[in-house]
């Protein structure tokens, strides 16, 4: 068996790599458009071959300008093969090594999954599978969408939103409001980082989405105090929520609805027909606040990660 990363000439073949399973693929329409514009590269999308017959697929993801893979969109094994597991771990042990790092693996399901033997299965030996290969951090995550048939959330008037220029400003209030944070990818990375570097990373994913810079608040109490922050931005398939933190200072006051509906309007003010946003499902505090905003639940991202604890 071979494991290697493909090249261009790879590309006929690749495409037959299709997944009839209900779970996230890197359909052809994705690869060939992913390849075009850099969120797929070739020596990111890596194969077990024998006979000159492409047996595994494993599709990583990254920003176009990214210098590394952020996740792994899309796991496939032939029919034909009866240790599927096996092979699709040995596939992703080759990746790992290949960049010095295990990117977390995203699949997106439906709401009511786990009672779907179908998505239930096609997540089971993938799961296992990114086990084997040494993600073993498991993480789900709530995915909500507002659309215009919610009213747009009113200014309550308690914060006063403001533009800040200075990169420098947001990475001090990302590093505050990590403090006691929820939300498990921040908890997760400060086991092994300091909250400064930490800080940095999520600035610099921030910057590298398509979402427009300028559209970055500052959120203050009537009395001048620094509250929190709220960062609308946009994926490839558009508007997202981004991210949104209160100080710890400044919690106990409800100020996560001011900050999302903030965010809300800001999309909703430059016409956005739909706004996406993801919460952990044990970060009950953001569901609810969602929720309180007009946003619905319409699917689940599951995520399987390295454990840094275990590093």
């Amino acid at each position: 068996m071979l494991f290697r990363s493909t090249v261009e000439a790879d590309l006929d073949r690749l495409l037959h790599c299709t997944v009839d399973e209900p779970v996230s693929w890197a359909n052809p329409d994705r690869l060939r458009s992913f390849l075009a514009d850099g969120h797929y590269r070739h020596e990111r999308v890596w194969i077990a071959e024998q006979d000159g017959e492409i047996l595994a697929r494993a599709v990583w993801w990254g920003f176009p300008d990214g210098d590394r893979p952020l996740a792994l969109d899309c796991l496939y094994v032939h029919p034909s093969v009866e240790d599927r597991v096996t092979l699709a771990a040995e596939l992703l042990r080759h990746g790992h090594a290949a960049f010095g790092d295990a990117p977390a693996y995203h699949v997106f399901v439906p709401t009511g999954w786990r009672d779907n033997p179908a998505v239930a299965g096609a997540v089971a030996w993938r799961w296992e599978a990114g086990r084997r290969a040494g993600l073993t951090d498991e993480l789900e995550r709530l995915r909500y969408a507002w659309t215009p048939a919610a009213p747009v959330p009113e200014p309550s008037g308690r914060l006063t939103f403001t533009a800040e220029p200075d990169d420098e400003v947001f990475v001090e209030v990302f590093r505050r409001v990590a403090e006691g944070s929820l939300d498990h990818h921040t908890r997760l990375a400060l086991l092994t980082k300091d909250a400064e570097t930490q800080a940095r990373e999520d600035l610099a994913d921030y910057l590298s989405m398509p979402g427009d810079r300028s559209w970055w608040r500052l959120a203050h109490t009537p009395a001048g105090d620094l509250a929190g922050f709220a960062l609308p931005s946009a994926n490839n398939a558009g508007p997202v929520v981004g991210y949104l933190g209160v100080l710890p200072e400044q919690r106990g006051h409800g100020y996560v609805d001011d900050l999302l509906g903030e965010i809300t309007r800001c999309h909703a003010e430059r016409g956005a027909q739909r706004i996406a946003a993801d919460t952990d499902s044990t970060n009950l505090p953001m569901a609810r606040a969602f929720e309180r905003a007009g946003y619905r639940l319409f699917a689940v991202r599951l995520v399987l990660s390295a454990d840094p604890a275990a590093g």
